[in-house]
């Protein structure tokens, strides 16, 4: 674990800085759907991370957004998001980051969550806490829900799905103190393992775009569940990820029970 926790840190942070080298540069941007942008920065990232990853372990899986989405996972399969934020990067926001994660077998190992705007690392390793560059971190303590900061984001069918989450974020703005869309589930959930925000949900998830974050909040004291309430995976479409202390409060707000 040592080793393949250095490969996938090491090959976070020499895609954040392609990103950072590119960021706010000409290059080209497409149309994966009405809002669903995909950049050549994207797929430089991807190819960065999947050489190295396959350099160094080439019996490995990678299960990367952009040109390795149907890849088999097999034992030992990364799960990687090359470039969370691609809109707010095609846009000159910098709010975006680099998700590398492994699985081994079943479950999620090891993740790293790179902003490379901040230089902020988040790291976890099953049963061993989660970090922020090197310092451990944990969830707030915030209660109830009215006195907590939520995080969310949209599917990118939300023109023409009736499923686009908007009737969720009407109810829990309702009910919370401030709700942020900053456009990187792997960023919110990192913000909930640190402490920054008291919880966050969303629908329509990808395993690159939580894998890393979920371990993240968990191995900072989170917790991480469906709407129902069972234990969130990374291959399911929705999810609540929070401080624990306002969890049941977001479950029931989002299934109608408050």
């Amino acid at each position: 674990m040592d080793e393949f926790a250095q490969v996938g840190t090491g090959v976070a942070k020499k895609a954040g800085r392609l990103l950072m080298e590119r960021f706010r540069t000409d290059f080209a941007v497409s149309h994966k759907g009405a809002v669903n942008l995909v950049t050549e920065v994207d797929v430089a990232a991807e190819d960065l991370i999947v050489s190295s990853l396959k350099a160094a372990f080439p019996d490995h899986a990678v299960l990367a957004e952009e040109r390795h989405a149907d890849a088999t996972p097999c034992r030992y399969t990364w799960i990687v998001d090359p470039l969370d934020g691609t809109t707010n990067y095609a846009h000159g926001y910098p709010v975006f980051a680099v998700s590398v994660a492994l699985q081994i077998d079943s479950e999620v190992e090891f993740g790293v969550v790179y902003d490379p705007n901040r230089n902020e690392l988040f790291s976890a390793r099953r049963g061993m806490g989660a970090e922020l560059n090197g310092a451990p971190i944990h969830v707030s303590q915030t209660f109830p829900l009215g006195a907590s900061l939520l995080a969310t984001g949209f599917p990118y069918d939300i023109r023409t799905s009736r499923a686009n989450n908007l009737d969720n974020f009407n109810k829990l703005a309702l009910c919370s103190q401030g709700i942020r869309r900053a456009g990187s589930a792997a960023l919110d959930l990192s913000y909930v393992a640190c402490g920054r925000f008291d919880g966050f949900w969303e629908l329509k998830l990808h395993p690159w775009d939580c894998a890393a974050g979920y371990l993240l909040v968990r191995e900072a004291g989170g917790l991480v569940t469906n709407f129902l309430g069972a234990r969130g995976s990374i291959y399911e479409r929705e999810c609540i990820a929070s401080n624990r202390i306002i969890h049941e409060e977001m479950q029931a707000v989002l299934n109608g029970r408050l």
